[in-house]
């Protein structure tokens, strides 16, 4: 029988603001906390740099580039407390006015994983195509950490089952997923039927960052590949930790072989 393979992840819940060094403070505070707790891969919400709502001009004012000091300090975190961490910032883009909605893994040692956000918030009343940049249609972007392969997206991504489905062929064992799921009628139902809904369907877990309320739903979750939630934050700011095992995808996979059983491919258009 393999060994079994467990690694303790962690979601933040927490509310970004407009002043990056505040967030860059929250993040060490809630870093160390988690780590404590003996988190080793640790879940920001989306945005974690730098967050206006609305959206405005100040998101390009305030990018940076992957080298810059938001990454920087998450490497250095990271390296403090052995940790992996995945968060949310404002990137810059291509061009002056306009983002990358960017998620990055950081680990002691730099960047494990970038992934840029394909799908925009262009739905609910909301334009986020008039601030950001799309992600290109690039290789799904995993990384691991401690013997189990992770994959990235990001928010409105969870509504296309396409993409963690890639992610899952990729070899992804959990789906992480750093959001602001705007608050709204049934935006929660939503969340957490969508986050049991890529859980149950891929055969992985699924570890969710959201801000808390009032903007966002806030329900930060880890959820098994059952779809079972393990761990989770309510409305208010928080940290949930849980275990991700090897052998309880093994065994959920055993009963349930529906990735192998597919008989169609995803393919981009």
């Amino acid at each position: 029988m393999p060994e079994t393979t467990a690694v303790a992840v962690a979601v933040c819940q927490f509310a970004p603001t407009s002043s990056r060094a505040d967030n860059l403070e929250r993040l060490a505070e809630l870093t160390a906390d988690a780590a404590g707790r003996g988190a080793k891969l640790i879940v920001f919400p989306e945005y974690a740099g730098y967050f206006v709502d609305p959206m405005d001009e100040t998101l390009a004012a305030n990018a940076e580039p992957l080298d810059g000091p938001f990454v920087s300090t998450l490497t250095g975190l990271a390296g403090e407390y052995a940790v992996v961490i995945v968060a949310g910032l404002v990137e810059q883009a291509s061009t002056a006015d306009r983002v990358r909605n960017a998620v990055v893994a950081v680990g002691g040692d730099g960047v494990l994983a970038v992934y840029r956000k394909q799908h925009l918030y262009d739905a609910f009343g909301q334009k986020e195509s008039e601030w950001i940049e799309p992600g290109a249609l690039a290789e799904p972007a995993v990384f691991e950490v401690g013997g189990l392969r992770f994959g990235l997206l990001t928010c409105y991504d969870l509504r296309f089952p396409e993409v963690g489905r890639l992610l899952a062929v990729a070899g992804a064992q959990a789906l992480v997923v750093p959001a602001e799921w705007v608050r709204g009628p049934l935006k929660e139902h939503h969340w957490t039927t969508l986050l049991a809904a890529r859980a149950i369907e891929n055969t992985v877990y699924v570890i969710a960052a959201d801000h808390p309320a009032p903007i966002g739903v806030g329900h930060s979750q880890i959820v098994d590949p059952q779809g079972v939630v393990l761990g989770g934050v309510g409305s208010a700011p928080g940290i949930a930790v849980a275990a991700v095992e090897s052998a309880a995808i093994e065994r959920v996979r055993a009963a349930n072989p529906s990735l192998r059983a597919r008989r169609y491919a995803v393919v981009p258009r």
